[in-house]
């Protein structure tokens, strides 16, 4: 195992991390965009979900999975849970870093996706779909507000999405029922929304549900792609990073929890086979 070392300069995998399952629509489109790129993805299914968890909670086990993916020879971790995102990266970033190690980064969903909305948006009304967790925390509406101040935000919780997901029942009428009943809350709230942020990474897979459900002329936000473009980016403009990222087109895979567990729902989100390590925190 890879010691945790400062200043050590030996290329290594991008770090994805995830509370579960979530962050493989993010990496799946990290892998897409990036294919060149080492990734080692994380899930922390043993504790997931993070969602109800406490801010001290989320962030504590946050910081000991990021802790993990730098002694597994990171120099670069994403937050694809936006959870964790919300709860623990402006802790980890301002407090953590500077005494773990200065010349890593970490980096989280909700502002590669906050960036592109005032380009999307028309009416400059826009809904939320999220965890409690997410939806509370406001981390959206904030990073929203500093970038477009003229974004009105609607937030709307959707407590049982990922289960539906993690349950493989995405396809079924039962996921159409509780899709379109948040939808119409949503949209109760602001008729005037025009575009809808997916908060949460299981989202995606609701997809034939959401274009079911969502009014006409009323477009789906993914972050996949999004945070995909953004990471290129911040790859180019900092070449000092870039070159401590490893680059033979590998990815590997590792859960806190049963590896045959994580093989199904990764196979749900991936379509395809992956191998992967059981490791503790």
């Amino acid at each position: 195992m890879h010691t945790l070392l400062k200043g050590d300069i030996t290329p290594g995998p991008i770090g994805v991390f995830d509370s579960g399952y979530g962050g493989l629509t993010i990496l799946q489109q990290l892998r897409k965009r990036l294919p060149q790129y080492d990734f080692l993805y994380l899930g922390d299914n043993a504790r997931a979900p993070y969602g109800p968890r406490s801010f001290d909670v989320v962030y504590q086990f946050t910081r000991e999975a990021v802790l993990k993916l730098f002694e597994m020879g990171c120099k670069l971790v994403i937050l694809g849970c936006n959870t964790a995102s919300a709860k623990a990266l402006r802790s980890i970033q301002q407090n953590d870093l500077p005494l773990i190690d200065p010349d890593r980064r970490v980096l989280g969903v909700i502002r590669p996706t906050v960036e592109v909305l005032g380009n999307l948006t028309k009416t400059r009304h826009v809904g939320l779909v999220a965890t409690e967790g997410t939806v509370r925390s406001e981390s959206y509406t904030l990073e929203i507000q500093k970038f477009y101040p003229d974004i009105k935000v609607s937030g709307q919780a959707c407590p049982l999405w990922a289960a539906i997901v993690e349950a493989g029942e995405a396809e079924t009428e039962g996921a159409e029922y509780f899709v379109r009943k948040r939808i119409n809350q949503l949209m109760e709230k602001d008729s005037e929304i025009d575009t809808i942020l997916l908060g949460c990474t299981h989202y995606p897979l609701l997809m034939n549900a959401l274009r079911k459900s969502v009014p006409q002329g009323v477009q789906i936000v993914s972050q996949g792609e999004y945070v995909a473009a953004s990471l290129e980016d911040y790859l180019n403009r900092h070449e000092e990073m870039d070159r401590k990222c490893s680059k033979n087109g590998t990815t590997s895979y590792f859960t806190t929890e049963s590896p045959e567990r994580f093989k199904e729902c990764a196979a749900m989100f991936l379509h395809e086979d992956v191998n992967v390590e059981r490791v503790e925190l």
